[in-house]
């Protein structure tokens, strides 16, 4: 397997998503601490308060994104963040049984959910990927990368799991540009959503995952920041399609012939 050595990752400046969050950890070591707590605990009720808040809309715009960035029948897929796979649900689906799909998930609590057929998972990190040199046709993140710690290295494990040619689709849900889409969208995901959840899941912690979720939306790097880590990652190509004003599709190709770097 050749993922990058952890000497490699710690070279060179981090490009965190955002800020540090005082309200759920101080430092590096207590977000890595925060998340595996967090959605190990809240693995069980994932995929239930997520059928509520998407009106069962969710399942279809992730298959459409997915046929959007190129996604063929017989593609070898990984992704990254699968959680309890609702993404890796509509890839298999498009790749059919001649393709194939490694999922990769820092929570063992999530990856417990995912209930697919002939998936591998392998717990990892955006940053460390388990994942050969160019194993992968088509590479994708669902509404994960607000959480990984550094954009910039993230991206070059990305390219480095692509083959040359492969493709890129990263879901995530972006900051309205208008106040009061912005406001409104504030109101419904850090005082309705905790509830909604509250009362579907009757744990804390599952609250607590949605009102953190919010808050990481809010802090996140623009949009144009996200494009440029890609493009300086190596990646061509670079795209943002967005739906609604909110979900973002980031996609992007690897070059078919590798490009010199200085």
């Amino acid at each position: 397997m050749n993922s990058a050595p952890e000497s490699d990752l710690a070279a060179g400046p981090v490009q965190s998503p955002h800020a540090p969050l005082p309200a759920y950890y101080r430092d590096e070591a207590e977000h890595q601490r925060f998340l595996q707590r967090i959605f190990d605990e809240t693995a069980s009720d994932y995929d239930r308060i997520e059928r509520v808040l998407a009106l069962g809309t969710g399942s279809r715009y992730r298959r459409m994104a997915l046929q959007r960035a190129g996604l063929r029948p017989g593609d070898r897929v990984v992704d990254v963040g699968i959680g309890t796979g609702l993404v890796a649900r509509e890839a298999c689906a498009l790749i059919g049984a001649a393709g194939s799909l490694v999922g990769v998930d820092p929570s063992p609590g999530m990856l417990d959910q995912v209930a697919l057929r002939g998936v591998q998972l392998k717990v990892g990190r955006a940053e460390q990927l388990p994942c050969e040199d160019g194993e992968a046709d088509f590479l994708s993140m669902g509404y994960a990368l607000r959480h990984v710690s550094d954009l910039g290295r993230s991206f070059a494990e990305f390219h480095r799991a692509l083959r040359p040619g492969g493709r890129l689709l990263i879901l995530e849900i972006s900051r309205p540009e208008s106040r009061i889409g912005n406001a409104l969208l504030k109101a419904y995901m850090r005082t309705l959503v905790p509830v909604i959840a509250r009362v579907v899941a009757h744990r804390r912690s599952t609250s607590e995952l949605w009102r953190y979720y919010w808050d990481t939306i809010e802090a996140c790097v623009a949009p144009a920041q996200i494009i440029a880590a890609l493009r300086a990652a190596g990646f061509e190509a670079v795209g943002r399609h967005t739906e609604l004003g909110i979900f973002s599709e980031y996609s992007a190709v690897k070059p078919a012939i590798s490009k010199a770097r200085s």
